[in-house]
């Protein structure tokens, strides 16, 4: 097929070499304008544009779809379909029907539910057992469109934010070729209305870790959130990110408060919650290095029966 592909972070990356391989004819890649970083606010080619160029295709970088110009660019290409994975501009609908077969999405959630802006993180936040990608028809709404094709994968309770969004990363490249290569099999399937969720971006402020909530939803927390923004806590007003955790099942017969530090020897912390307790695997101190939880306490650690916030 013509395509257009639409992208910008890592995560597209892998659909675009896959199309290309696929021996699709790309005319033209769309992602987001170069952004200025560093000291020298030096320009940033996104990670699309810079694989685009590697692979030789025409790249555009329009900052929205308002004016009359940039949409007519856009028809003028011709394509067959628009292939689109996080990039990051709210398509309206003179852009959306322009490709002769529309637009499609990469989804990565097991649509209706999570719709929206971290998919990723909210299924390991809340304990999903599975996630997966949908090809999903692109209309008005979000992320309502007819799924075209369904891949499911299980989350590993050991799965971060960053190793599910790299098997995902990998899954939506081979099931966008596949979709394509199927097109004229392909039985567009409505979303049901039951079971719609919203994945909204995660807040850094709601990142703080709540010790009274059990351990085992704090471990799914703090994987969903890892490595970044990162779970985190107070302790005597220094804030402290928790990368990894694990629960701890057996624990003193002693009562103890929420938030409150066990005597874990030379070992990692652990830290009582409001059922059960964790074990601190890996943390991190603002401006630091990460480390595990045996060198934090070999440090500045936590001291036992210390409360935190």
């Amino acid at each position: 097929m013509r395509l257009i592909f639409m992208g910008t972070p890592d995560f597209s990356v892998p659909a675009l070499n896959a199309l290309h391989d696929a021996g699709h004819d790309i005319c033209a890649v769309y992602t987001r304008p170069p952004a200025k970083k560093g000291r020298g606010m030096s320009e940033k080619l996104s990670p699309v544009h810079e694989c685009a160029e590697v692979l030789g295709l025409d790249v555009f970088t329009p900052k929205n779809f308002k004016s009359s110009e940039t949409v007519a660019t856009f028809a003028s290409h011709q394509a067959d379909l628009a292939v689109v994975v996080a990039y990051g501009l709210i398509l309206p609908e003179s852009v959306l029907s322009a490709p002769e077969k529309g637009c499609w999405n990469i989804h990565a959630s097991l649509l209706p539910r999570w719709r929206g802006a971290a998919p990723i993180q909210r299924a390991i936040m809340s304990g999903d057992k599975q996630t997966g990608i949908c090809i999903m028809q692109m209309e008005a709404g979000l992320d309502t469109g007819a799924v075209l094709l369904r891949r499911e994968i299980d989350i590993d309770h050991t799965d971060t934010a960053s190793n599910l969004h790299d098997r995902l990363m990998e899954l939506g490249g081979d099931t966008i070729v596949e979709a394509i290569n199927e097109y004229e099999n392909l039985q567009p399937i409505q979303q049901s209305e039951a079971g719609v969720t919203y994945a909204q971006k995660i807040d850094k402020q709601e990142s703080r870790i709540n010790w009274l909530e059990n351990a085992n939803q704090l471990d799914c927390f703090i994987r969903g959130l890892s490595p970044f923004p990162g779970a985190w806590f107070d302790a005597e007003g220094d804030r402290i990110k928790v990368l990894a955790a694990r629960p701890v099942e057996t624990l003193p017969d002693v009562k103890h408060k929420a938030g409150e530090v066990l005597d874990a020897g030379n070992g990692a912390p652990i830290i009582a919650c409001g059922i059960g307790a964790l074990e601190l695997v890996r943390l991190q101190r603002a401006g630091k290095s990460a480390m595990t939880g045996e060198e934090f306490q070999r440090g500045k650690g936590l001291k036992p029966g210390m409360l935190l916030l």
